[in-house]
């Protein structure tokens, strides 16, 4: 297939490289002027969606997506699939969703989960909104760059499901933390607590495959000075939409609006660069009452 791919960033780029090394012939472009091996390199997002049978966006945010695609659809393959992998609001993905319609071409709005080891190791997990169609016409590139895709319903679908997991996951993620930093309050072994919450009702993704005390459980990025695997800016991000899409619908998220003012706290108290566990020696600083 002929692929445009446009955002080369840490997730990007790998997704694309492996899209290449899988036999397709890709044209990258991105603003900051990346490039990447077995990626041929053009000049212009527009450039990059001319003529190609699908077209990958992987973009910061909901304005940007926006803005990308009223320049791309123009020089969209009429049947051409753009699949978008970006994170952002469920409404900028509907509205991608709708220009890319208007001119005839197939649309998925397609989240990943899964990292930048994901990226590069192609085992990323899909969130997939659109039509049927569509994401029929997306899923062999789905099963190159991961390892699975979730047809999650109509436009829009897989950013819902995206920031609703990521939602459960920040949530998560402070649980566990408060939970470390009291045991170490209460002078408790860290490993003893570990040993006990990992095979009791206490056990979840952030403990088992996450854990945030270095030395404890399966490697994580606390055993690497908590370098980010998923940087706490990033969770922020998500978890902010995640309160942006509840107040659009009227939905009680009380514990989604109180992770999202502790990561905003975390981020602009050091957070911002440390993966999102570091949450843990964030707290352990903290006495009773304080967030």
């Amino acid at each position: 297939m002929e692929i445009g791919f446009i955002g080369l960033g840490n997730m990007g780029a790998p997704m694309a490289q492996n899209l290449s090394k899988a036999g397709h012939r890709v044209a990258g472009f991105d603003v900051a002027g990346v490039t990447v091996e077995g990626v041929e390199t053009v000049g212009s997002a527009g450039e990059a969606a001319g003529g190609r049978d699908a077209v990958i966006t992987m973009l910061p945010n909901g304005a940007i997506l926006r803005s990308v695609f009223e320049e791309i659809v123009r020089n969209g393959k009429k049947g051409a699939v753009f699949i978008d992998c970006s994170t952002v609001d469920v409404e900028s993905a509907r509205a991608a969703h709708e220009l890319a319609e208007k001119t005839g071409l197939l649309s998925v709005d397609a989240p990943v989960s899964g990292g930048i080891g994901g990226a590069a190791g192609g085992t990323l997990t899909f969130m997939a909104g659109g039509s049927q169609e569509s994401f029929d016409a997306a899923s062999p590139l789905f099963d190159i760059m991961g390892q699975k895709a979730v047809h999650c319903g109509g436009p829009g679908a897989g950013q819902a499901a995206k920031i609703c997991n990521n939602m459960i996951l920040g949530i998560s993620m402070i649980g566990v933390c408060e939970a470390f930093a009291l045991g170490d309050k209460l002078e408790l072994d860290r490993q003893k607590l570990f040993d006990v919450v990992s095979t009791s009702s206490g056990s979840c993704w952030s403990v088992n495959t996450y854990c945030p005390a270095p030395g404890v459980g399966p490697s994580s990025p606390a055993d690497n000075e908590y370098k980010p695997g998923f940087a706490a800016e990033l969770m922020l991000k998500d978890l902010l939409l995640s309160q942006q899409a509840a107040g659009a619908v009227d939905a009680a998220t009380p514990l989604g609006a109180l992770a999202s003012a502790l990561y905003q706290s975390f981020v602009n108290d050091g957070g911002k660069g440390r993966d999102f566990s570091a949450m843990l020696p964030h707290l352990a600083e903290k006495g009773h009452g304080s967030g």
